[in-house]
This record gives structure tokens, C-alpha cells and sequence, in this order.
């Protein structure tokens, strides 16, 4: 079977599956790629794709020859549709195969060779304390690491953040080894309030860049470590070798369709992660005192021995960030609710610009424990603003009628009396029954 030239070749699905398996000599399969040849960086993108050059079966039947000489140009032998040809190529002096001008392609376009350049190794331990409720990472050496400065060297340093979450709410760095590609740490971070949910749906990035002065710092290699690999009171050590971050999805090389479903999965995706946004932690102290019957206390001993609740707002984590600088000027007020005479508002002081504040402050509340079974604590955590209305951050609600977490930490009050138990809360961004506005 001969085609004329100009003329494209039309193949029905029938035929086309007939080729592919019809009994003959064995060829090997094409992929979906070779249908859609690149042209080589030094072709023309003005010149149109010539049928010869779309990958298509010789002929309609095994065994069949183009003629020398006849149409299809060329010199005898099967010279068919199969290895396509670039425009010239009739003329016999300048033939390429479509695939050899692909191969040319990918050589161009390829990576750098530092992609294929080891970046170094890093060694650490990662232990999770479940008692305390927190992560230690203690970062101890890497070797090996790709060159940054104009000496050869590098003034490297580690950064972790916890995936998924705020970066400036969780990344902890280790202190700057200058000139080196072996540097030692020994240094360890430590992560507050990550219970045992966190431990399962968080990922742990631990990255290594170069400090520069001058520039901004520069990135040499990260790893990222699903926490749910680490045992609860057990240190695991990882000595792994740093990668490149993986690289963002490009809906600019999809089709139109392809498009439209990457855009629904980020924004579905986009969607799932504010969902699991959380506004920070709080660790709450809680301790109910029994009357006492000592006579000789003065001041706010001789107050606490008649009963009553003492509240310890001991510190917050991964608090959302509220001001445009990333940070917040966090401070924590409790209440002791239903409220009718209004006494019961106490407040902590505020910490500037940090995610993670400690505040170590006690309330006192007296109250007898009847009327404690009756009451439900409100504590909220809010933005200090100079000049306008201070942000809500997240709060929490404890009581008879709470839910999980709290409500088990306030009947383990109530039954250990005269005993402090602590324990690590979620904030929520809403609180009922309160006012969100200061």
C-alpha cells in the first residue's frame, strides 16, 4: 500500500487494533509519547507536523514495503510511517527519526547535574515523651553537604517545622556551625503540646540550609519524617540523605480538562487542611482545694483554706498568628461561668510578638464543691492591639457538660482533690456562651 505525498493516512480503531495484534514478528510497543514527537530545540516551530511524522503503523497489513524510489522517497526497504521522518528528509541527505530528535530534546532540556549530586547526610534522634505531651528532636551531625560559599564550604544550620501547621508558630532552628561540610550539633529542639493525634497526621520537615549575611540564606537539602513511625517513650534514630523539596504541581503543562481537575484537588485539599487548622494549644492546671482547718494561714492562704478552684494557666503553643508581622501578643483570661455578679474575670499578662508564650500565673476561685459541679470554666487566649479591639485567638470550655479532653480533665479534678492535673487542650475558634470581643 502506497500514500501519496500530502496526503494523510486515515486508520480506523479496528485496523489500528488489528496491527497490534495480528501474529508476525514481534515489535515493540509504543508509548503514548511517541504519538507526540518534541522537536528538537534547533528545528523550526513555524514548520507544520507533516503526516510522516505522527507515529503510525507502516501499513494496514503485515509485511508490506514502501517501493524504491516511489512516493514515500527513500531508498529500498520497509521505510514506513513507523519511523518518521522530518521535513527534508525526502531529499535523502538530511533524515532524522523522530526519535532521535525527541532523544536530542531531553538531553537539552534535562535537569542540572546538581540535581544528580548527593547533598549530604544528616544524622538525629526523635523521642516522644507521652506523659508530657512533647516531641524532642535532637539534631547530632551531617556529612557530606553540598558546597554553598565561594570557599567550598558552607555555614550550615537545621530548621524544623511541623506539616501541616504555621511556620512561624512551629519552626525551631539549631545554632550555625560555620565553615564546614561535616558539622556537629548535639543541640536538641522540643515541640510542646503534641498529643498523640498529632503524632499520627503530622509530618516532621527537617531542613538544612547555608546561613549567607549578605543574601538570603540559602537551601541545601531537607528530609520529612511521618511521626507516626515514632513509638511513644522510645527514641528512634534516622540517618538519612537529604533531598530536594518536592516540586509543585504545573497546571500549565496539563490540558484544559487536566486543569480543571487539579484546581478542584487544591482547592479540595486546600479545604481539608483548614479544616485541620487548629488556633494553638493551652495547658491548663487544675487543682480543687478542700476547706482546711488550720486557723493560724494569713492572707491568701488563710483565702485558699476555705476552698475553693485554683486555675493554672501554665503556658500556649502554635498559636495562631493575629498581627502582620506573623506574630501575636497573646494573653489568657478565665471565667467562671454563670457569672452573675461578674467577679470572676482574671486575666494574665501579655507577652509580645511570640507563638509559643510562657505565662506560669495561678487563679484563685473560692467556691464550695457542691457549687463547683454547677459551674463551667471558660478560658480564652486573645491578641493585645494598642489603639483598637483585641483579636480572639481560640478558647476553651471545661465543665460537667464538656466533651472528650476537657470533660475528662475536669472530673479528674473533682475527684482528686487537693491534687494538680494538667493537661494540654485544643483551642477552638469558638466558645459558647461567650462574647467574642473584648
Amino acid at each position: 500500500m502506497t500514500v501519496r505525498k500530502g496526503k494523510r493516512l486515515g486508520i480506523t480503531i479496528q485496523e489500528h487494533m488489528a496491527i497490534d495484534v495480528c501474529p508476525g514478528p514481534i515489535r515493540p510497543i509504543r508509548q503514548i509519547s511517541a504519538y507526540f514527537p518534541r522537536l528538537s530545540p534547533t528545528s523550526s516551530f513555524s514548520e507544520p507536523l507533516s503526516p510522516n511524522q505522527v507515529a503510525a503503523p507502516t501499513t494496514l497489513s503485515p509485511g508490506s514495503t514502501g517501493q524504491a524510489g516511489g512516493p514515500m522517497g527513500g531508498g529500498g526497504g520497509s521505510s514506513g510511517l513507523l519511523s518518521p521522518q522530518l521535513p527534508g528528509a525526502a531529499g535523502g541527505g538530511g533524515s532524522l527519526s523522530a526519535m532521535s530528535s525527541m532523544d536530542t530534546s531531553i538531553e537539552i532540556d534535562s535537569c542540572d547535574s546538581d540535581d544528580n549530586t548527593s547533598l549530604g547526610t544528616l544524622e538525629f534522634d526523635l523521642l516522644y515523651e507521652k506523659a508530657t505531651s512533647s516531641l524532642h528532636c535532637t539534631v547530632l551531625r551531617a556529612k557530606g553537604l553540598k558546597p554553598m560559599d565561594f570557599n567550598g564550604l558552607a555555614d550550615p544550620y537545621v530548621k524544623l517545622h511541623l506539616l501541616p501547621g504555621a511556620c512561624k508558630a512551629n519552626k525551631l532552628k539549631t545554632k550555625i556551625v560555620r565553615n564546614t561540610l561535616h558539622p556537629v550539633w548535639n543541640e536538641t529542639l522540643t515541640y510542646c503540646g503534641i498529643t498523640e493525634e498529632d503524632m499520627y497526621r503530622k509530618t516532621l520537615r527537617v531542613s538544612v540550609c547555608d546561613e549567607d549575611k549578605l543574601t538570603h540564606n540559602e537551601f541545601i537539602g531537607e528530609s520529612r519524617v511521618a511521626l507516626r513511625r515514632v513509638k511513644p517513650d522510645q527514641t528512634k534514630h534516622f540517618n538519612i540523605c537529604l533531598e530536594h523539596p518536592p516540586p509543585l504541581p504545573s497546571p500549565t503543562a496539563m490540558s484544559t480538562a487536566l486543569r480543571g481537575i487539579s484546581c478542584y484537588l487544591r482547592e479540595w485539599e486546600t479545604e481539608q487542611q483548614r479544616s485541620l487548622e487548629e488556633r494553638g494549644r493551652l495547658l491548663l492546671c487544675l487543682q480543687f482545694l478542700p476547706p482546711s482547718t488550720d486557723g493560724d494561714l494569713k492572707g491568701e492562704a488563710k483565702e485558699r483554706a476555705r476552698g475553693g478552684l485554683c486555675v493554672g494557666v501554665k503556658r500556649c503553643a502554635h498559636l495562631a498568628a493575629m498581627d502582620v508581622n506573623g506574630f501575636s501578643d497573646p494573653y489568657v483570661k478565665t471565667y467562671l461561668k454563670p457569672d452573675v455578679h461578674k467577679k470572676s474575670k482574671h486575666k494574665t499578662a501579655v507577652i509580645k510578638k511570640t507563638l509559643n508564650p510562657e505565662f506560669n500565673e495561678e487563679f484563685f476561685y473560692e467556691i464550695s464543691f457542691s457549687e463547683l459541679a454547677t459551674k463551667t470554666l471558660e478560658v480564652t487566649v486573645w491578641d493585645y492591639d494598642l489603639g483598637k479591639s483585641n483579636d480572639f485567638i481560640g478558647g476553651v470550655s471545661l465543665g460537667c457538660h464538656s466533651q472528650g479532653e476537657t470533660l475528662q480533665h475536669w472530673i479528674d479534678c473533682l475527684k482528686n482533690k487537693g491534687k494538680k492535673v494538667e493537661r494540654w487542650h485544643t483551642l477552638t475558634n469558638e466558645l459558647p456562651g461567650s462574647t467574642l470581643q473584648e
